[in-house]
Parts: structure tokens; sequence; C-alpha cells
């Protein structure tokens, strides 16, 4: 009897074990692929942090299961003959982010950035039903992409620093911007400071000129004109110059009031620059002695400076500030 047990246990254990090993067989190959796929996405990664896709890739890594890390991919068209006035800059940010993200988390595989572009991945453009260029696409570890998932340049742009705020809203990850040092600015200041230094040794004997009020209140305007129309907004946010519209136009207004383009910037400036010279006009021909007529022919002249273009100021305030109620000549 002991025999016929120890034979019995002995049986058991045999298939038990088997059925244990065919188990371990049939998870084996998904566990397989998904760790294989994750450590091709760490090697691709670690020696270019935007990883460039195509459509095979794209449908390996993405659209293919299982998956258990997050994916933010820029479909893009970067060849000149597409004239994409703005997709080399929204790559440079993008690039800039990415890199950014593998610095300071270089063992991660929760996050991975890629980039498709039209020339090399048309048919993926035509899967995601996408006929503009660029688009930002967070594509989550489980489940299909939701609308909040598309990043809306139109209200946030496409800055990196932008972009990194939208991905941790979407995926709980902060990613800390580390742009590369750009030593214009300091290069320009100490030529500046340098060109003034000259200037006044060269002067030192004449410096009348520095009491000048004409001068200095022309330099104070032109400093109001640039901090009124966004110059420095435009320095920290770093945004396009224009926008191309998917209808295949340019946007040079954007159209809220939470963002701006650098050409956008420079109409402000000028807009502003010409009432103040219209109220200058006013004033210089309301107060001037003389002739008559030419004082009459100045404040004229001024007056139609000040309602033209604080009209047009109006106008591009009411169509940022959507249902503003008042407007002057234009709409």
């Amino acid at each position: 009897m002991r025999v016929l047990g120890f034979i019995l246990v002995l049986i058991y254990g045999i298939v038990l074990i088997q059925t244990s090993d065919g188990q371990r067989s049939r998870k084996e190959p998904g566990q397989t692929s998904l760790n294989e796929k994750v450590q091709q996405l760490l090697d691709m990664s670690g020696k270019r942090a935007l990883m460039r896709f195509n459509g095979n890739k794209f449908r390996d890594f993405i659209k293919a299961t299982p998956r258990n890390y997050s994916m933010v991919v820029m479909f893009t068209a970067l060849a000149p003959q597409r004239q994409c006035s703005i997709c080399r800059h929204a790559h440079d940010e993008f690039q800039i982010l990415a890199t950014s993200f593998r610095y300071a988390h270089m063992s991660s595989s929760r996050l991975f950035f890629a980039m498709i572009d039209f020339d090399e991945g048309s048919d993926i453009f035509q899967m995601m039903r996408l006929n503009t260029a660029p688009v930002f696409i967070h594509f989550p570890a489980k489940g299909k992409p939701k609308a909040a998932d598309t990043l809306d340049i139109q209200r946030v742009g496409f800055s990196a620093d932008a972009i990194g705020k939208w991905i941790s809203e979407r995926t709980d990850v902060a990613i800390r911007i580390f742009r590369p040092p750009n030593y214009s600015g300091t290069m320009a200041c100490i030529l500046l400071l340098v060109l003034v230094a000259t200037f006044l040794y060269v002067r030192r004997n004449n410096l009348d000129f520095l009491y000048n009020k004409t001068g200095w209140a022309l330099m104070a305007s032109v400093f109001c004109f640039a901090m009124v129309s966004g110059q420095m907004w435009n320095h920290i946010r770093t945004p396009p110059f224009v926008h191309k519209t998917p209808s295949g136009g340019v946007a040079y207004i954007h159209g809220s009031s939470q963002g701006q383009f650098v050409l956008e910037t420079y109409i402000i400036f000028f807009l502003n620059a010409a009432v103040s010279l219209g109220m200058i006009l006013i004033t210089e021909g309301a107060a001037r002695r003389g002739d008559v007529k030419k004082r009459r022919i100045v404040v004229i002249v001024g007056l139609a400076l000040f309602v033209v273009f604080f009209s047009s100021i109006l106008s591009i305030f009411r169509g940022k500030a959507h249902g503003y109620p008042y407007s002057f000549l234009f709409k």
C-alpha cells in the first residue's frame, strides 16, 4: 500500500508539473512580446529621444496590443514642398521636450515620444483622418485616445512648456524643460553696452543730447509699446510667428484671448504707435500758434489716425474676446 501511495503521489506531481509548464508556455509568448517591444523602445529612445516612426512602426508599437506604456506622437510635414511654415518650429520644441524627459527619466518605460512625417506615413494620416499638421496626440497605455488626448494648438500653442503641461495633465508625468544655452541675448547686450560706452567716450565733450526730452520720451514710448504689444509674453511662451489654418490660409491674429502670434505683437505695436501719433498731432495742432489752416489740417490728420487705428485695435480685441459688445468703425 505504501508503494502504491508513493506511485500515485509521484504521478500526481508529474501531472502538476506538466500542467504548470503548459500554462507557462501559453502565457510566455505574450509577455515576451511586450517585454521585447518595451526593450526595443528603450533602445531606440536611448539613441534618439524623439523616435521617427513610419507606418509599420506605428502599427507595431502604438496600435498593436499588449501595451503598458503611453506614447505622445507628433504628426507633421517637414518636407519643404509641403509648405508647413510652423512644422519645423514645432519639431524643435517637441525635440526639446523629448530630450528633457529622457534626460530626467533615462530608464523610464512609462512614456515615449515619436513623430510621423507625412511623406513617411501618409497611410497613418489617412487612418487617423488628419488633414493638417502639426498635430500632437497622446495614445494612452489602455484604451483609445479621447478628445482631450489631442493638443489644442489654437488655444495653448506648441511650445515645449505648453506640451509638457498638457502631457502632465494626461499622464501625471511632470517634465522639467531643459533648453540648450543660448548666449545670443547676452552677446547682444554686451555689444550694446560697448557701443554705448564708445559713443559716450567719443562725445565726452558734448553730452547735451542726454538732456534732450524728445529723445528720452521717444525711447520711453517705444519701451511702452513693446511691453503693451506682448513682447515679454513672446519671450516667455515662444509662440509661433503665424499659424496655418485648416482651410490652407495663414492666420496673423490668434483667435483666443489666451494666446497670440509673434506677428500679432508687431501689428499691435504699430497700431498703438499710430494712435499715439494721432494724439500728439491733435495736441500739437491745437496748441501751436500760427496759420489756422495748417493747424486745422494737422488736427484733422491726427484725428483720422486716432479714429482709424483705435477702431482697428478695438476690432482685434473684439475678435479675441468673444462676446465683447462694443465696436467703432470696424467689426
